[in-house]
């Protein structure tokens, strides 16, 4: 019988840090454009897909994790940029409940719209806000990756979640822009590893 793996390990490629902002990021706009950056990054590094993400502390802007799309080159559908931001997150903070760790809450700035896994880890990670770049609509036309069945009025039913808080959630945040590293992508004839396309 062949031997079973019993662990497994998910990690940022090497020279993440050097991509880190100089000083703290206050607005929406400034920490979009800060995470769309690392998703420019992740496609230039040939390092995974066009996707990146990080966790902030609301109110005092405490950069507290990043993440960029690891799929590919660490075997494992759950290495979305959200999912690696959360866990890196969690991680750091010692907890796998984000609504306990801070009187102020965290934020998620995601460079796309989450699919229908990181929208159920978004629902279980304790995060109160969720901010989007691109859409579901945008990935799925630019790039061809199958996003999966949101729930209908997804919206909405993050901001009725209980027992844990609402989770607060803006759309749109330079779309454009992120509507631009998706093409990029596209262009740079980066893999599709949607289920069942590579």
């Amino acid at each position: 019988m062949p031997e079973l793996a019993e662990r497994f390990e998910l990690s940022l490629p090497a020279g993440w840090q050097q991509q880190l902002p100089e000083s703290t990021l206050t607005s929406d706009v400034d920490k979009m454009t800060f995470v769309l950056q690392l998703a420019r990054w992740n496609i230039a590094n040939k390092s995974g897909g066009p996707f990146a993400a990080a966790v902030f502390e609301r109110e005092t802007n405490r950069l507290i994790a990043v993440g960029v799309n690891r799929v590919v080159p660490q075997h494992c559908s759950l290495a979305h940029a959200e999912a690696m931001a959360i866990a890196l997150a969690q991680q750091s903070l010692h907890t796998h409940d984000l609504s306990t760790a801070s009187k102020h809450g965290f934020e998620l700035f995601a460079s796309g719209q989450p699919c229908v896994q990181c929208f159920g880890m978004t629902w279980w990670s304790g995060l109160t806000r969720l901010i989007v770049g691109a859409r579901s609509e945008d990935i799925e036309q630019l790039t061809q990756f199958c996003e999966g069945p949101l729930p209908d009025g997804w919206q909405q039913l993050l901001a009725n979640r209980t027992p844990l808080p609402p989770v607060e959630v803006q759309m749109d945040i330079c779309r454009e822009h992120a509507r631009e590293v998706l093409i990029s992508y596209a262009q740079s004839d980066g893999p599709n590893y949607s289920p069942g396309r590579s």
